[in-house]
């Protein structure tokens, strides 16, 4: 298995090097326009959204099935599973990762407790340099809450935006290569009125980003709230996409316990895939915002949002 492994890591291992040079050089969106924002005083870290994974903790012993189930919806490539250590200290999980055109995932499995604070962070963002990235998030507002650590193939760190949205930072020792997706995933954030003003500025200023749109006026049918309104800001930056709901806080089962949104050409045929590959629709199809869109869980327990691509 670990052999099967090895050979199938050093090819996707080979060409990080010049991928992450190109993009270092590709300049990021303005950020003209974000609230109260002043010029960021660093460069993009960004290497592209096809790096940047969501984390998905499953329930123990449930890696393969989450896995077949994903693949056989969405299709895309694995690289494992291997047992290992990718935390600071003690602990063990099978790991995982799938990637698919609509997004790529590092699977874990844990078969030890969890150690704190893994578990809460939400993405993994590949950067071109780990420490000035970590240095750039904590003048840009961010709070370091693991600092820069080594894995078995790389370093990371854990940094959390205003608001509590926690994303992994990650370089590795060698190069890799992955395909360009077919469909960029949403990065997919409840926030407060209090806090969003706050996580806006910090996490514009770091990522590069910019506001696309900004609708104070949303269709609540999106977040389960048929005839409300609330706040939806659409963000954009070489980390991919990310949206922003911003409520009250009273949300229905299971909204805000999505992680990622995913965009489909069929969404009626990628739910029934998803269906006869062991997921349940948990709500939708549901019609808002100019897209249909269904909440989905896999075994395992991670929740989705599905979006027909508009």
């Amino acid at each position: 298995m670990k052999l099967r492994m090895a050979r199938r890591i050093v090819p996707l291992v080979a060409a990080l090097a010049a991928v992450t040079a190109t993009t270092a050089a590709t300049a990021a969106p303005s950020n003209q326009g974000a609230q109260g924002q002043q010029p960021a005083k660093h460069g993009q870290f960004a290497v592209g959204p096809q790096y940047d994974t969501t984390h998905v903790y499953v329930e123990p012993g449930t890696e393969q099935a989450f896995v077949k189930s994903w693949t056989s919806t969405f299709g895309g490539t694995t690289i494992g599973p291997v047992s290992t250590q990718v935390t600071p200290t003690p602990s063990r999980t099978m790991s995982e990762l799938i990637v698919s055109p609509v997004g790529t995932l590092s699977v874990f499995d844990y078969t030890t407790p969890i150690p704190y604070p893994f578990g809460a962070e939400r993405t993994g963002w590949l950067v071109t340099d780990l420490d000035k990235a970590v240095d750039a998030a904590r003048a840009d507002g961010a709070t370091v809450t693991v600092k820069p650590f080594a894995d078995p193939i790389g370093r990371d760190a854990i940094v959390q935006f205003p608001g509590g949205i926690s994303a992994q930072l990650y370089v590795h020792t060698g190069p890799t290569s992955y395909p360009a997706l077919a469909s960029v995933p949403e990065n997919r954030l409840y926030l407060s009125p209090d806090s969003v003003g706050d996580f806006l500025d910090s996490y514009l200023a770091f990522t590069q980003g910019r506001i696309v749109s900004d609708n104070r006026k949303a269709d609540g049918a999106a977040i389960g709230l048929p005839g409300t309104t609330y706040r939806l800001i659409r963000l954009t930056s070489g980390f991919g996409t990310t949206t922003v709901a911003v409520t009250d806080g009273h949300l229905p089962y299971p909204y805000g316990k999505e992680l990622t949104g995913y965009g489909v050409s069929d969404l009626g045929a990628t739910l029934d895939k998803a269906k006869a590959a062991g997921a349940t629709v948990l709500s939708g199809p549901t019609r808002a915002g100019g897209r249909d869109t269904a909440m989905v869980q896999f075994p395992g327990g991670y929740i989705a949002e599905v979006h027909s691509n508009s």
